[in-house]
């Protein structure tokens, strides 16, 4: 076989701060000096490649002279310590409020996952997959998420089963911590957030039976969504900068050998 080298179009500043990170934690866990395969600079490199491109994890680490156990090992640390350092809801709903910020974007994205075998019963009482989502008829995660009007990710919730509905999810996540901010920094959301709870704002559905709706609720409706477009294209920005976000091939459960999709959302949501 064949080795050979491609760019990494990230900031070396990203990987420096990544390289920081793992060589705390390898104080911290007590690892010895030339133990280990890769460095803390190269170990950086090798997981951001991966993010960035969602390569062939085992090949990718080939590359770097890794086992296949050791790749999903490396891979596994590096997402650990970026999951650590993901700031909390409050901490970035306070920063927001002291940056200025007139408003905040709730959405959500059914995140694609392999098959997953994690079984529930449906409310007819079939039994169903959990992580199958009716919206996109695939397995996924539901992973909800609130952006600044620009579209920048503000913080990405952990992730629920591609079976939860959106407003749940929504609700596990997000609506108790906005109600100190709700005055200042109102919530725009989707029609599907509908009872999302106080500070969450949404369109006006047409009731049934009306075939037009007053002109004051349609200039509400017509601003909200304009206000709103911007920042539905968050998840965009997150899918396109790191592409194994598209389809994460990692355990929802989580291990030592296979991480937990949301650590991932955590991390591209701080940098």
């Amino acid at each position: 076989m064949v080795s050979y080298a491609v760019m990494l179009d990230v900031p070396r500043e990203l990987i420096f701060f990544v390289s920081r990170l793992l060589a705390a934690r390898r104080r911290q866990i007590g690892t010895r000096k030339g133990t280990r395969r890769l460095g803390c600079y190269k170990q950086a490199v090798f997981a951001l490649a991966w993010f960035r491109d969602t390569g062939d994890l085992p090949r990718l680490g080939r590359g770097f002279g890794l086992s296949q156990s050791t790749a999903y090992r490396y891979l596994d640390e590096v997402i650990e310590v970026l999951a650590a350092r993901a700031p909390g809801l409050a901490e970035q709903l306070e920063r927001a409020l002291a940056g200025g910020a007139p408003d905040l974007i709730l959405d959500g994205k059914i995140a694609g996952t392999d098959r997953c075998r994690e079984k529930t019963v449906g409310r007819k009482g079939k039994t169903t997959g959990l992580w199958y989502a009716g919206r996109t008829h695939d397995f996924g995660g539901n992973i909800p998420a609130l952006f600044y009007p620009s579209g920048v990710p503000l913080r990405v919730s952990d992730v629920l089963p591609g079976k939860v509905h959106d407003l749940a999810a929504a609700r596990a996540n997000v609506p108790g911590m906005l109600r100190p901010f709700c005055d200042a920094m109102p919530v725009l959301a989707d029609v599907g957030y509908e009872g999302a709870g106080r500070g969450v704002h949404v369109p006006v559905n047409k009731p049934a039976g009306v075939t037009e709706l007053d002109i004051g609720t349609r200039a509400r409706n017509a601003l909200i969504r304009s206000v709103r477009c911007l920042g539905e294209r968050g998840f965009a920005l997150l899918t396109q900068r790191w592409k194994t976000l598209r389809h994460v091939t990692a355990s929802p459960a989580g291990s030592a050998s296979s991480p937990a999709p949301h650590s991932c959302w955590c991390y591209s949501s701080t940098r």
